[in-house]
């Protein structure tokens, strides 16, 4: 009889990075059928691994939101894969910390400047895009300054960001599509059939912000409407992958709510091993 394993919270955020990017097809990320030229899955993988230490403090001490993020980048940093998971650590490190969704709240009630600057800091040592038009510019000291001038907390920060990033918005509506995420997991069932259908979903509903950044945001809708063709019978799912993976089109930004949705239904009882 199988039994179900309480895994702490480091545990379940480690596990969830390692299980979406596992999961295939999902089209046009990185999974165990195809990597891009500069980042693989082994890249993927072992951000996993040595995020693990930055999970370990925030469960067991706590610690400064801003400063956490900034040190899960500084960790993965070192492999030549680039940025692989920015996104997944702007959610689970208040996750990890408030331990669920409602624990977020006091999270990120809680944020002030220092966690902004500290936050920028982790920001400028990517190689997330961000757009021309941005006042706030990671790249430009001033916008440091302007924080601090503003006394913008991190909160604030992501408030800012909200209207342009997926990532960010989640910590403006309570973390709304990581929940509908996890919600979506426990629908389709265990394991990574499951997760796949959840991304296909959210891919079908949203269209994702990191292809806007990179692509702009008609790339965004069209890939959008081309999932829902996927689930509505009409276009093939592994032809989708392939024609995704081939224009460089990569919904990063829904990949990383699907990493905190699956931590989220971890920690209610996914089964993630049938």
């Amino acid at each position: 009889m199988k039994q179900n394993l309480v895994m702490s919270r480091a545990e379940r955020a480690q596990m969830a990075m390692m299980l979406e990017v596992c999961a295939y097809p999902k089209p046009g990320n990185v999974d165990r059928c195809h990597d891009y030229p500069d980042t693989r899955l082994e890249h993927f993988l072992a951000s996993a691994i040595m995020a693990r230490p930055v999970f370990d403090e925030a469960e067991r001490n706590g610690g400064r939101v801003g400063r956490l993020i900034h040190d899960a980048v500084m960790r993965t940093n070192g492999h030549s894969g680039g940025n692989t998971h920015f996104g997944a650590f702007i959610l689970l490190v208040p996750l990890v910390l408030g331990g669920d969704i409602k624990g977020t709240r006091r999270v990120i009630a809680g944020t002030d400047v220092q966690d902004a600057v500290d936050f920028y800091a982790a920001f400028a040592l990517t190689s997330v895009r961000v757009l021309k038009s941005d006042e706030l510019d990671v790249n430009d000291p001033a916008s440091v300054a302007a924080i601090r001038e503003r006394g913008m907390t991190l909160a604030d920060v992501m408030a800012y960001s909200a209207p342009r990033d997926m990532v960010a918005r989640e910590w403006t509506n309570g973390f709304a599509l990581t929940r509908r995420c996890a919600d979506l997991l426990h629908a389709h069932g265990c394991g990574r059939g499951a997760i796949v259908a959840a991304f296909m979903d959210i891919l079908a509903s949203e269209p994702d912000t990191f292809i806007a950044k990179k692509h702009g945001m008609a790339v965004a809708e069209r890939t959008m409407r081309q999932a829902a063709e996927v689930l509505a019978g009409r276009r093939d799912l592994v032809t989708f992958d392939v024609d995704c993976v081939s224009a460089g089109i990569n919904p990063g930004s829904i990949a990383d709510i699907t990493i905190a949705g699956i931590y989220v239904a971890l920690g209610e009882g996914w089964q993630w091993d049938c």
